[in-house]
C-alpha cells in the first residue's frame, strides 16, 4: 500500500503554520487509487458482520460510504453540532484550546449493533474517542476503527482503548 502515499500531498503550514496538512485530494481524484485505499480499509471487516459504517464528518463520509457499500451495510454520520435534523446523542470533548462536539440521531443504532467506525486520518484521536463515546451511550458493538492513515508521532492510538485500530497507510 506504500504506492498510494504518492497520492497523499503535503501542504505545508495548513491550516496553520508549522502544520504540514496530508491533503488527500489527489487520492480522492484517482479512480484506481481510491479504489484500492477504499478496498483496503474494507478487506479486514468483509466477514465481522458490520450492520453499520459510521463515518466523521466530513471525510469521514467519502470512505464511510464506499466501505458500507462494499460491506453492503448501512451508513451513520457522526456531525458537528447542529446540522443533523432529528433528536441526536451528543458528545463534547478537549481541544488544546477550548472544546467541540459530535453528533448522531439518536436512533441510527440499535443496541447490540455491529459497528465500523471510519475516518480519514488518526491524528491526536479527539474525535474518534468522542465518536466512541457516543457508540457506548448507544449500546452499539464496536467491531473496529478504521483510518486511511495514522499519524503516530501524535499517538492518537493511545486514547482509544482496546478498540482495534485498522489503518492503511501510517506516517
Amino acid at each position: 500500500m506504500e504506492d498510494l502515499q504518492k497520492y497523499i500531498r503535503d501542504v505545508p503550514d495548513f491550516p496553520k503554520k508549522g502544520i504540514i496538512f496530508k491533503d488527500i485530494s489527489p487520492l480522492l481524484a484517482d479512480v484506481v487509487a481510491f479504489n484500492r485505499a477504499v478496498n483496503a480499509m474494507a478487506e479486514p471487516y468483509r466477514e465481522q458482520g458490520i450492520g453499520k459504517v459510521v463515518g466523521i464528518e466530513s471525510r469521514g463520509f467519502i470512505f464511510g460510504v464506499a466501505i458500507s457499500t462494499l460491506l453492503n451495510c448501512g451508513f451513520v454520520p457522526v456531525r458537528k453540532p447542529g446540522k443533523l435534523p432529528f433528536k441526536t446523542l451528543r458528545q463534547e470533548y478537549a481541544l488544546e484550546y477550548g472544546t467541540d462536539t459530535v453528533e448522531m440521531h439518536i436512533d441510527a443504532i440499535e443496541p447490540g449493533e455491529r459497528v465500523l467506525v471510519v475516518d480519514d486520518v488518526l491524528a491526536t484521536g479527539g474525535t474518534m474517542q468522542a465518536t466512541c463515546a457516543l457508540l457506548q451511550e448507544a449500546k452499539a458493538d464496536m467491531v473496529g476503527l478504521c483510518f486511511l492513515m495514522e499519524l503516530s508521532f501524535l499517538n492518537g492510538r493511545d486514547r482509544l482503548g482496546g478498540s482495534p485500530i485498522t489503518t492503511v497507510l501510517t506516517y
